[in-house]
């Protein structure tokens, strides 16, 4: 702009000082003195250079005009630089907190993997020791075996040669002993069979979820650290009238929907009253039951803040925790049934139900319960509140129990004996 300016002035300068060089008076003859003849060539060419200079000057100005424009051009140029400079700080300041949170991850499941492979050494030598048992049960079977076949030998020897009736009896009653004793071992040998097959099983499952521990670890680092820039919607916030359309029709709970008739289980959108809405996987095989909590393979860490349990987390699709606002605006439609599903590593599975109130964040959300039916005894404490590993509110002074019970799903502790009443639940 200063070298706009400078060149304006020059050029106005020029154009000011042209006229008095051209209008410049000489002395003059008398009009019958003075020839009718063409103007000398020093005022050709003082002419000559006026024009010069105004085309200089009209020049200089056209380059004024380009050299502001150029700087415009370029002063919006490193404005879009330092733009892209300020983007491209924001998205190395994400990458190294999705770096820093991919190593914290593997720390984890270096300790996971650790105590895996601590567990299948110990289930390796559990196993060996119970093959050694079972090889010496058997050694002595046989010689049992050999041992009753002598005592048969001999019964049948003594039996040939006249004995006493009271004899004969005691050999009866020792021999029935024997049998029983048999009968006994061949029982503990399949009871031993059983958790020997039951240790390769549980062995051969925990072998099968390290692996799948490890790839969806590996997964989830590459998912974040390609997608570090781009927004994935989290599946537990509440929905905008955006995302879901009209939701004044949508179903209050699980149970709703299944009475407009829906069959297929699966994640549905859900406004219970007094709540905005927000996505639940309805169970709706066997009815309509609004599932607050599933685990099954361990691919989801539950030893989470009090704030992950308030607003829920994990898949739904998979394992999670539905989250106890959502959860306390469900209880608080109605008389609500509370379903606890459990099956072991042997596939026995065991259910208990409850009728359930809850109260809201001020009171920890305490859960008051009445039984129904089941055949899990003492599987929820009444009047209990929730407690996580950063908020205890159980009933023991000297300890945390969601901290000393850490990973565990549903921290709903029973009173005085520091039980977790860990489950799947539904209602």
């Amino acid at each position: 702009m200063k070298l706009f300016c400078l060149l304006f002035l020059v050029g106005l300068s020029v154009a000011q000082a042209a006229p008095p060089d051209s209008s410049r008076v000489y002395p003059t003859m008398p009009s019958q003195l003075q020839p009718q003849t063409q103007p000398p060539a020093e005022a050709k060419s003082r002419f000559a250079m006026l024009d010069d200079v105004r085309l200089l000057a009209n020049g200089l100005l056209q380059l004024g005009q380009s050299l502001r424009d150029f700087v415009h051009k370029t002063k919006a140029q490193i404005n879009d630089i330092f733009q892209k400079l300020t983007n491209f700080d924001r998205s190395f300041y994400q990458l190294s907190v999705v770096t820093s949170e991919i190593k914290e991850e593997e720390e984890e499941l270096k300790k996971t993997t650790t105590f895996l492979k601590a567990n299948n050494e110990e289930i390796r030598n559990l196993s060996l020791e119970i093959n050694a048992k079972i090889n010496s049960i058997l050694q002595e079977r046989s010689l049992l075996q050999s041992q009753v076949g002598g005592l048969e030998e001999k019964l049948k020897g003594l039996s040939e040669s006249m004995m006493p009736g009271e004899q004969l009896s005691e050999i009866k009653s020792l021999k029935d002993v024997i049998d029983a004793q048999e009968s006994t071992i061949t029982d503990l040998l399949k009871a031993v069979k059983e958790q020997h097959d039951q240790l390769n099983q549980q062995k051969t499952k925990i072998k099968t979820l390290e692996e799948k521990i490890s790839i969806d670890h590996f997964q989830d680092a590459t998912d974040k650290a390609m997608g570090s820039d781009s927004e994935i919607p989290d599946m537990f916030e509440y929905l905008t009238g955006n995302s879901t359309g009209e939701d004044t029709d949508l179903p209050v709970d699980c149970s709703d929907l299944y009475n407009r008739g829906e069959r297929n289980s699966g994640v549905y959108p859900i406004k219970p009253n007094q709540s905005e809405p927000f996505n639940v996987y309805c169970e709706l095989t066997s009815g309509g039951s609004t599932v607050i909590q599933r685990r099954e393979e361990g691919s989801v860490d539950f030893d989470q803040t009090w704030e992950k349990y308030e607003k829920g987390f994990g898949d739904l699709e998979r394992e999670f925790w539905l989250g106890l606002i959502k959860i306390h605006s469900l209880a608080g439609q109605g008389d609500s049934i509370l379903s606890i599903e459990l099956e072991d590593w042997k596939e026995d599975r065991r259910s208990v139900e409850y009728q359930f109130t809850m109260e809201g964040a001020q009171a920890h959300y305490t859960l008051h319960l009445t039984h129904l039916s089941g055949d899990l005894p003492n599987a929820m404490g009444n009047h209990t509140r929730f407690s996580t590993k950063d908020q205890d509110n159980d009933n023991h002074q000297d300890s945390n129990c969601a901290k000393n019970y850490t990973g565990r799903s549903t921290d709903y502790y029973t009173p005085g004996t520091g039980t977790d009443s860990t489950h799947d639940t539904t209602t």
